[in-house]
């Protein structure tokens, strides 16, 4: 039995966010001590080569469990092929109200409001600079997620994204941008054609002088949500293609409770993750991976709990994996379990 598989009914007996921030506590001071060493050797399978990166294997921890960058080497010592950071805003925001992270136990899933909550884009490039993975060696990825302040006005959003790509663009291996989250009110209306087109070409401009001002290309993906129909799908892709952008991540959490009616925290308000959304998100993959035709690769997330999972994602058309809630079920053996599945 591992260590997790002990601390998790403990774990289990505390409030879900106290409990998130017991862990990363504690993983951190697992870095300083170097107890991290004594963990098993990394997973090791064949790697990946995706948006010009190789990825030392397709496991990755996706954005959200590490807000604000402040273990990234305890994260790193779990065996993960990449680590993606925040979601991070130009300036500090406490996030929602507490409560705001509740557990769905009898269906593995996890509901959050956290609200992109965060020390700021200044903190995060702190963090990652004091880390010692540092994202710009071969076998170090870090993505980096940026997203918008609560109180920025929905047309001056593309600023926001502005500032934090300027910004974390020369620490960063790729970059994401989250327009996905149910958490900040009408920030899904970005998917929408108009506001999308607009938004990627801007950041694509960007991308092209920061490109040539580092001396460095940095890959762009964008994070989309489960809760889009057929045609919303392929609009996304088309303008993905039309725009150049690098690669997408599918997908963040959904709003829809119909696989958890009934059950504990299933009505509490926030975006559901884990087992629950593992086939809505695989539909999404399944749908980009058709009209993309491999014109982008797409980074798949959503309900992975166990190896079979992960290889459900890459068939469905996937380049890639991520996990997060899986992590709170499962533990770290996660990522060595879908390592040595998709080999």
């Amino acid at each position: 039995m591992d260590i997790y598989s002990l601390a998790k009914p403990l774990l289990f007996q505390f409030d879900a966010e106290a409990a998130h921030d017991f862990t990363l506590k504690t993983l951190k001071l697992a870095e300083k001590t170097g107890a991290l060493s004594l963990y098993p050797a990394p997973p090791v399978c064949a790697p990946r080569q995706v948006m010009g990166i190789t990825f030392p294997n397709p496991v990755g921890l996706a954005a959200g469990l590490d807000k604000n960058a402040a273990v990234i080497d305890g994260m790193a010592a779990l065996g993960f092929g990449f680590i993606e950071v925040g979601t991070v805003t130009p300036r500090p925001q406490p996030g929602n109200p507490k409560p705001r992270l509740f557990r769905v136990k009898e269906a593995q899933g996890i509901v959050n409001r956290f609200g992109f909550n965060n020390l700021g884009v200044d903190n995060l490039i702190a963090n990652v600079k004091a880390a010692k993975y540092k994202g710009l060696t071969s076998n170090q990825i870090l993505g980096i997620n940026i997203g918008k302040n609560f109180d920025t006005p929905m047309e001056n959003a593309v600023d926001d994204y502005l500032i934090c790509m300027q910004k974390v663009y020369a620490y960063a291996t790729y970059i994401t941008v989250n327009i996905s989250s149910p958490n900040t009110k009408n920030l899904r209306a970005l998917q929408e054609k108009e506001a999308l087109s607009s938004l990627l070409a801007t950041l694509k401009l960007e991308q092209t002088k920061l490109a040539n001002q580092h001396g460095k290309y940095v890959p762009i993906t964008l994070k989309i949500a489960p809760d889009l129909e057929l045609s919303q799908i392929n609009e996304i892709a088309d303008l993905l293609m039309e725009h150049k952008i690098d690669g997408v991540i599918a997908t963040n959490t959904t709003l829809a409770r119909d696989m958890v009616k009934g059950m504990e925290h299933a009505e509490e308000a926030g975006g559901l993750s884990g087992a629950p959304v593992r086939e809505k998100s695989t539909m999404v993959i399944q749908q980009l991976s058709q009209r993309l035709q491999g014109a982008l690769p797409i980074i798949g997330v959503g309900g992975i709990l166990s190896g079979a999972d992960a290889v459900e994602k890459i068939a469905a058309g996937a380049d890639l994996v991520q996990v997060y809630s899986g992590l709170i079920y499962k533990g770290p053996k996660l990522v060595h379990d879908v390592c040595k599945s998709l080999g």
